[in-house]
C-alpha cells in the first residue's frame, strides 16, 4: 500500500477534487425525490401549472449541474489513476531491470508479464472506481436515509432495516470470494506462461508435430481458468439477486404501509414517491457499492503480487571494501556456484587468472557451465563460495551500473529490437553515422548494411526476424563493439557464422584500438584456438587451462573435442 501511495502523491489535487466533485453530484441527486414529490402534492394536486413549471425548471438544472460535476468528477479520478498506474508501472519494470537473473528465475518470465499488464490494469481500475464511489455511494445511501427519515419519519424504520440486512449480504459474498480471486491471478498466470511458451517456440513445436498435444494443455489450462472464474462468478453472481429481493420487499411494504398513511390523511402521495424514490436510490448505490468492493479486493490482490515483487531485494549485495589486492586483472580464487540451495553447484571450485588486454576462450560440453561462469562475472548470479576479483578489488565492491559500464556481453541468442539498424547499434552507445559504419566494418556486416536500401535507416522487424541468423550475431556484436567495453564476451556468439567470416571477426577484435579484454565462449576449437588462454570446463569443474598446444598435451577433454572436430576415426 505503502508503493500506491508513493505513485498517487503526486496527483494528491486529483485526488481531493475527484470525489469532491462526486458528493456535489450526490446532493443534487438527494434533492431531485423532493422536487418530485413538490411536482405531484403542490403542483399536480392543486392544479398549480406555474409551480409544475417551476420544478421541473429546478429538476432539470439540478440534472445539468450535477453532470457537470460527474463529468468533471471522472475526469479527476481517470487522471490519477492513468497517472498513478504509469508510475507504478514504471517502477515495477525499473525493479525488474535491477533484479539478478536468479531473482526472474524464481519469479518467471510470464508472472512478470501478467503483474506488469493485468495486475496493473486491475489497480488503475480501483483507483479510478474508488475515487468516484468510494465515498458517493454511502454518502447517497445514508443520505437518502436520512432525508426519508425527515420526509416521513415514521416510516423510516423500513430504511434503517433494510440498509444493515443488504450490508451484511453484499459483505458475507465479498469475504467469501476474495481468496478466489487471487486463485484467478494465478491461473492466468499459467495460461500466459503457456502462451508466452508457445508463441516463443512455435517452431520447435511444428518441427516435433507437436501441434495437437499443446493445443490440448493450453485447453486444459483455459478450462481450469474458465472453472475458477465461473465458481467466483456464480457466488458473485447472487449479489443481485438477492440484494433485489430485500430491496423489492422493502418497497412492497414502504408502499403498503404508504397507501395505508395515505388513505389516512397522515401523509400526501408525493411523499411516498419521493421515499419510493430514495429506496431506488440505495439499491442503485449498494450495488455500484458491491461491484466497487469487488473491484477494491481484485485491486489488493493485485498490489500485493506487485509488492511481492518489489519487495525482493537483488540477491547480489554490494559490500564495502576500499583494500585493493595484488592480483590480475581478473582472479577467480576457489569459487563455486549452485542456482537453488538443494541443488548441486553449477561451477565447483573454478580458480584461474587473466591479465588484462587477455583473449580467452572458454569450450566445453553442453551443459558444463561456460554461459554460468560467464554470468559470475557479469554478476548476474551470485557465487556461494570463493572470490573474484576485478582490477584488484573484489567483484561485490562495484555497483551493477559500474559492472555493466565495463563489461559487454553478446548473448547466445542475438536479439534485435524493432527499430533501425541505426537505433539498434546506437542502444549500445549513441555514436555519430560514422563511428557505426565503423564497428559495423569491424563486426564484418558493414556489408548486410550496404545491400540495405536505406543503409542504416533500414527498417528492423520484431527480434530482427528480417535478418537471417548470422546477420543478427554481426549486428549483435557491432551494438556491443560500439559501448568500446573494457570486457567483451562473446558468448557463442559466431555459431552462425562460416569459418572465414568467423576468422575475420577474430582478427579484427584481437586488433582493436583499445585492447579489450575478451572472453570468447565457444564449441569450436577453431574458434579460440588463437586465444591466449583456453578455460576447459567439464560438468562444471575447471578440467584444462592454458594455450591450444598446452590443452593438446595435457588435457584429455579439450584433445578429444579437438580430435571430434578436426579428424576422422580409424
Amino acid at each position: 500500500m505503502k508503493r500506491l501511495l508513493y505513485c498517487i502523491k503526486d496527483y494528491r489535487k486529483y485526488v481531493v477534487l475527484a470525489p469532491t466533485f462526486k458528493l456535489l453530484e450526490a446532493i443534487l441527486e438527494l434533492f431531485i425525490p423532493l422536487v418530485v414529490a413538490s411536482i405531484i402534492d403542490k403542483g399536480i394536486l392543486l392544479d398549480d401549472k406555474l409551480h409544475v413549471i417551476k420544478m421541473f425548471i429546478i429538476m432539470f438544472a439540478c440534472g445539468f449541474v450535477g453532470l457537470g460535476f460527474s463529468i468533471v468528477g471522472q475526469y479527476f479520478s481517470a487522471k490519477s489513476a492513468v497517472g498513478a498506474s504509469t508510475k507504478l508501472r514504471y517502477e515495477l519494470f525499473s525493479h525488474i531491470q535491477s533484479l539478478t537473473f536468479s531473482d526472474i528465475d524464481k519469479l518467471g518470465t510470464s508472472s512478470m508479464i501478467t503483474r506488469m499488464t493485468n495486475d496493473i490494469n486491475q489497480i488503475q481500475t480501483g483507483i479510478n472506481l474508488t475515487l468516484r464511489l468510494f465515498l458517493r455511494s454511502p454518502f447517497v445511501v445514508f443520505g437518502a436515509a436520512i432525508f426519508a427519515s425527515i420526509v416521513c419519519p415514521s416510516m423510516a424504520y423500513i430504511f434503517w432495516i433494510t440498509i444493515p440486512i443488504l450490508s451484511v449480504v453484499i459483505f458475507t459474498i465479498i469475504l467469501v470470494t476474495l481468496p478466489m480471486h487471487k486463485k484467478v491471478q494465478q491461473r492466468l498466470d499459467n495460461v500466459v506462461k503457456q502462451t508466452r511458451e508457445n508463441l516463443s517456440g512455435t517452431r520447435v513445436i511444428r518441427a516435433f508435430t507437436s501441434e495437437d498435444e499443446e493445443i490440448e494443455e493450453y485447453k486444459n489450462n483455459t478450462k481450469t481458468l474458465e472453472n475458477s472464474q465461473n465458481r467466483v462468478s456464480r457466488i458473485a453472481n447472487l449479489m443481485n439477486p438477492i440484494t433485489y429481493i430485500i430491496i423489492n420487499v422493502a418497497i412492497i411494504i414502504l408502499i403498503y404501509v404508504g397507501a395505508i398513511r395515505v388513505n389516512s390523511g397522515l401523509i400526501l402521495q408525493g411523499t411516498v414517491i419521493a421515499l419510493y424514490n430514495y429506496m431506488s436510490q440505495i439499491l442503485v448505490e449498494l450495488i455500484k457499492f458491491a461491484n466497487l468492493i469487488v473491484t477494491i479486493t481484485k485491486s489488493l490482490a493485485s498490489l500485493k503480487r506487485i509488492e511481492s515483487i518489489m519487495n525482493i531485494n537483488n540477491t547480489v549485495e554490494l559490500i564495502t571494501d576500499e583494500n585493493i589486492y595484488d592480483k590480475p586483472y581478473i582472479t577467480f580464487e576457489n569459487v563455486s556456484m549452485k542456482y537453488y540451495k538443494d541443488s548441486s553447484n553449477a561451477l565447483e571450485d573454478i580458480s584461474f587468472t587473466i591479465n588484462k588486454g587477455d583473449v580467452v576462450g572458454i569450450i566445453g560440453g553442453t551443459g558444463s557451465g561456460k554461459t554460468t561462469l560467464i554470468n559470475l562475472l557479469t554478476r548476474k548470479y551470485k557465487y556461494d563460495n570463493g572470490n573474484i576479483y576485478l582490477d584488484g578489488k573484489k567483484l561485490e565492491t562495484y555497483p551493477s551500473n559500474i559492472i555493466n559500464d565495463k563489461i559487454g556481453i553478446v548473448l547466445q541468442k542475438a536479439v534485435l529490437f524493432k527499430g533501425t539498424i541505426k537505433e539498434n547499434i546506437q542502444f549500445g552507445r549513441n555514436i555519430s553515422d560514422e563511428e557505426i559504419l565503423k564497428v559495423c566494418s569491424i563486426a564484418m556486416c558493414k556489408e548486410v548494411i550496404e545491400n540495405k536500401e536505406d543503409g542504416i535507416n533500414s527498417i528492423v522487424e520484431q527480434y530482427g526476424r528480417n535478418f537471417s541468423g548470422g546477420q543478427r550475431q554481426r549486428l549483435s556484436i557491432a551494438r556491443v563493439l560500439a559501448r568500446q567495453p573494457e570486457i567483451l564476451i562473446l558468448d557463442d556468439s559466431s555459431s552462425a557464422l562460416d569459418y572465414q567470416t568467423e576468422a575475420k571477426l577474430r582478427h579484427n577484435i584481437r586488433n582493436l584500438d583499445y585492447q579489450p579484454t575478451t572472453f570468447i565462449i565457444s564449441q569450436r576449437t577453431s574458434s579460440i584456438s588463437h586465444a591466449d588462454k583456453i578455460l576447459v570446463l567439464d560438468d562444471g569443474k575447471l578440467v584444462g587451462c592454458g594455450t591450444h598446444n598446452e590443452l593438446l598435451e595435457n588435457c584429455e577433454v579439450y584433445k578429444e573435442i579437438y580430435i571430434s572436430q578436426f579428424q576422422k576415426e580409424d
